[in-house]
């Protein structure tokens, strides 16, 4: 136990002398060094969450004021940090950040973040990651990952359908049925994302990962609720389509329906271990019987 106990210690001892040594060295080299010094304390190797004043001088260099410039070092000095990095603490309070910017900071962020991914390989393409330094660190790092694709698929899912589920008006419930059918199958792929978020083992009780898990259960509320508006635009709509659209609607009522159970454990999870406390969760089985009413005894059109 003891051996355990001063590997640990020097663990923590070398990421801060790390850390130490970067700021260091970007305040003798970079050009942004104000920037490069709030992302590395920010990110940093400490297990416990960043402080708001390191996160706030990362927003402020990405605000809509500053030149594009500023905001693609950014996101630049992000990914460097997420791909050069074997920590599970940097690499999740650098995800943090993204999603923290991707929900408070300008929408140009977001458009930046897309264009990123486009001229060079995903940076929250996580799918390797990992932090094999203890077995805590080892659950963490699964979280992580799961963390990393949820991201990524709420990146996607803007990109194809061309407006944010989180930030900008519902539009799943006044669709005709082409457009609903070809804007449910994404969101129902963000939420599958989002309910992999489930943490297992320690990580449902580390401090910063459940910090990032409440983020995640909050927008889960409108993401479901798009999802089950659009579900009962397409049964409006059954008796009208062609089969082949039925079909693909069965198909998507079918996966609304398993999702719909999947969420009512996420949230039960989620206040077992107190995440997202004082925010009320959706009413799952509601939803669900009004679905239930709507499609009982239904049929496919000629």
């Amino acid at each position: 136990m003891a051996g355990g106990g001063t590997q640990q210690s020097l663990r923590k001892y070398l990421g801060a002398l790390k850390d130490t040594t970067t700021v260091s060295l970007a305040k003798v080299n970079s050009d942004y060094k104000e920037l490069d010094i709030a992302i590395v304390k920010a990110t940093n190797h400490s297990e416990r969450p960043s402080r708001e004043k390191y996160i706030r001088e990362i927003f402020l260099s990405i605000s809509a004021a500053r030149p594009r410039a500023d905001v693609a070092y950014c996101i630049h000095a992000l990914a460097r940090r997420l791909s050069k990095t074997r920590n599970w603490a940097v690499a999740l309070k650098t995800l943090i950040v993204i999603h923290r910017a991707l929900r408070e900071v300008d929408p140009t962020f977001r458009e930046e973040l897309i264009n990123y991914g486009r001229s060079r390989s995903h940076m929250l393409n996580m799918a390797y990651f990992k932090d094999d330094s203890s077995s805590g660190a080892w659950d963490y790092s699964a979280w992580v990952r799961t963390y990393a694709s949820y991201l990524e698929e709420r990146l996607e899912c803007f990109r194809v359908l061309k407006y944010d589920v989180e930030s900008d008006p519902p539009r799943t419930r006044d669709l005709d049925t082409v457009g609903v059918l070809d804007h449910l199958p994404p969101l129902q792929q963000l939420l599958f994302r989002l309910l992999a978020c489930q943490p297992q083992g320690a990580s449902s009780y580390n401090v910063i990962i459940q910090h990032a898990l409440s983020m995640v259960a909050l927008e889960s509320v409108k993401i479901y609720t798009a999802i089950s508006d659009g579900t009962i635009n397409l049964v409006d709509k059954f008796f009208e389509m062609q089969r082949n659209d039925a079909v693909r609607a069965l198909d998507i009522y079918k996966r609304a329906t398993n999702q719909s159970e999947r969420l009512s454990e996420f949230y039960e999870v989620c206040k077992t271990i107190h995440v997202a406390r004082g925010e009320k969760f959706l009413k799952i089985e509601q939803v669900r019987n009004i679905l239930d009413l709507q499609v009982f005894g239904i049929c496919f059109p000629c």
